[in-house]
């Protein structure tokens, strides 16, 4: 069986957990890259405790870091068989944090970045019980075409992207938007202007306000929706 995941972590400021915020890194990273995002939006979630945990193999295309799975073959048969063997070590995680917390599978939000969006994305559509929320910087959906008969779970997604990314493209942003609302997956999303593959403070400020508005219940996309900066 292979290592319980785990990571830095940031808990509620109430030191009372209502809500679970996962945060997952990209590929050559790890669980410290993204924890700081959760000093940005701490203010907005007293009652929330965020972990970043470290990607279970370390990276293979860098001398540090961690990677969810190789990215070395990129062919979407590969790509797909990896994001299936984290799925089981990432689900298990989930499982195990909640339980810890004494929350429910509803009280989730997911947060990814580049590689650890296409995990958010891979895994929370899967889980018996959907999110409260997937929040997705600068990633794409896995085996699009696969989701309609494997979909568990339709929580709402917002998909955040730099139209000058080079690293993965702004296409994958309307690949995914596409494909998770051909599955009836309600969809927002945003592109920053002259943004590379990166999280800007448009970015940081839309996904907090989604990520709140989700967890309290108070507001989720419809039907596919461009969010515009505020």
């Amino acid at each position: 069986m292979a290592a319980m995941l785990d990571g830095p972590r940031l808990p509620a400021e109430s030191g009372d957990a209502k809500e679970l915020v996962i945060l997952l890194h990209g590929l050559g990273a790890d669980g410290n890259d993204l924890i700081g995002l959760a000093e940005h939006w701490v203010e907005s979630f007293p009652d929330t405790e965020f972990v970043s945990p470290h990607a279970p193999e370390a990276c293979d295309m860098a001398p540090q870091g961690r990677q969810w799975f190789s990215l070395r073959d990129r062919n979407p048969e590969s790509t797909l068989a990896g994001a299936q063997r984290a799925h089981v070590v990432l689900d298990r995680f989930i499982d195990a944090e909640l339980k810890r917390l004494g929350l429910g599978p509803e009280r989730l939000g997911l947060v990814g970045f580049s590689q650890g969006t296409m995990m958010a994305l891979y895994t929370g559509l899967r889980r018996p019980t959907a999110p409260a929320a997937i929040v997705g910087f600068s990633g794409a959906l896995v085996a699009p075409e696969r989701l309609v008969s494997e979909l568990a779970a339709r929580p709402p997604v917002l998909l955040i992207h730099g139209d000058k990314d080079e690293i993965v493209p702004v296409g994958a942003l309307h690949g995914s938007v596409a494909g998770l609302s051909a599955a009836g997956v309600a969809v927002a999303w945003h592109i920053s202007p002259g943004m590379g593959h990166s999280i800007d403070e448009t970015g940081l400020a839309l996904g907090g306000d989604f990520l709140v508005r989700c967890l309290t219940g108070r507001g989720r996309p419809q039907a596919p929706e461009r969010l515009a900066a505020r």
